[in-house]
């Protein structure tokens, strides 16, 4: 049985695994860090200290969480840059996946949908390692943000065109 949309599946399986990567280092940056809720350690100073008076879930996944990862003592705006990573990533490859999807369910070229697909990951992997391993502006982020808007540009583009298409044909 052929597939339908082999390489939309494609890309939306490994959009997935990527954010599934952002997510896992989020989380083990705020287990490093203790900061549960927020960005930062401001963040937090408003918020109990669950430390002080743990329930017993609270005193599991302590125990559990701080053999696995070094504590950090200090915040370094890292778990911030990994948060924004990562909410950036889910705000932007949503709608660009469904370029790619419409493009091929109406059968645009496969070679359009696969350089959206390529472009995209290059550009969403780009931009998260631009973002969490410098603060500021960093050639990672430029680069993402340039092929990813490329990606917006010419899907959306090759979207209205493949519309216009086929309602021109009855």
């Amino acid at each position: 049985m052929a597939s339908l949309i082999p390489i939309s599946t494609l890309f939306i399986g490994l959009h997935g695994l990527i954010a599934l990567a952002l997510s896992y280092l989020v989380v083990m940056e705020r287990i490093s860090t203790r900061i549960w809720h927020g960005a930062s350690q401001s963040d937090v100073s408003n918020q109990p200290d669950y430390l002080e008076k743990p329930s017993k879930w609270a005193a599991f996944v302590e125990g559990y969480t701080q053999k696995s990862v070094a504590p950090k003592t200090g915040d370094d705006g890292l778990l911030q840059r990994k948060v924004r990573a990562y909410g950036n990533f889910v705000e932007h490859v949503p709608l660009a996946l469904l370029f790619i999807l419409a493009l091929e369910l109406m059968q645009a070229e496969a070679w359009l949908v696969w350089m959206l697909g390529i472009t995209l990951s290059v550009a969403r992997i780009a931009h998260a390692w631009g973002l969490i391993k410098t603060y500021g502006p960093s050639p990672g982020r430029a680069i993402g943000f340039f092929l990813t808007w490329f990606v917006y540009l010419v899907g959306a583009g090759a979207c209205i065109y493949m519309a216009l298409l086929a309602l021109s044909q009855g």
